[in-house]
């Protein structure tokens, strides 16, 4: 099961579109609050997080994943615009397992979704 930690709309239905077609096993969670809570609970194979998502605090995310034991393992993939190297930065110092460009996760999703 992969765990989308994203808020935008466009994005939400190419990924669910995806799924569907491919028989992948995807699930979101909207709500900044409940995300490490359903990582624990759910312990995805991947966490897919929109690092340009000002409500969904995805970097706060990933520091507190990568510093729990049992959590630490779960892997992690952020995307974000490909200009923003701040974030892309911040992101690998929280423990990013993986960033992608938005342009390149939109093309590669497939391959994300059937492999994770």
């Amino acid at each position: 099961m992969i765990l989308c930690v994203i808020d935008d709309l466009i994005f939400s239905i190419k990924i669910s579109t995806a799924a569907r077609r491919l028989g992948a096993d995807v699930v979101f969670e909207r709500d900044a609050d409940r995300v490490i809570g359903r990582i624990r609970d759910t312990r995805p194979s991947l966490v897919v997080l929109d690092l340009n998502s000002a409500t969904l605090r995805p970097l706060a995310a990933i520091e507190t994943l990568k510093r729990d034991p049992e959590l630490q393992s779960i892997r992690t993939l952020g995307y974000v615009s490909h200009v923003d190297s701040d974030t892309i930065a911040a992101a690998r110092a929280a423990g990013v397992d993986q960033v992608l460009a938005r342009s390149a996760f939109a093309e590669r999703l497939g391959e994300i979704l059937t492999t994770s």
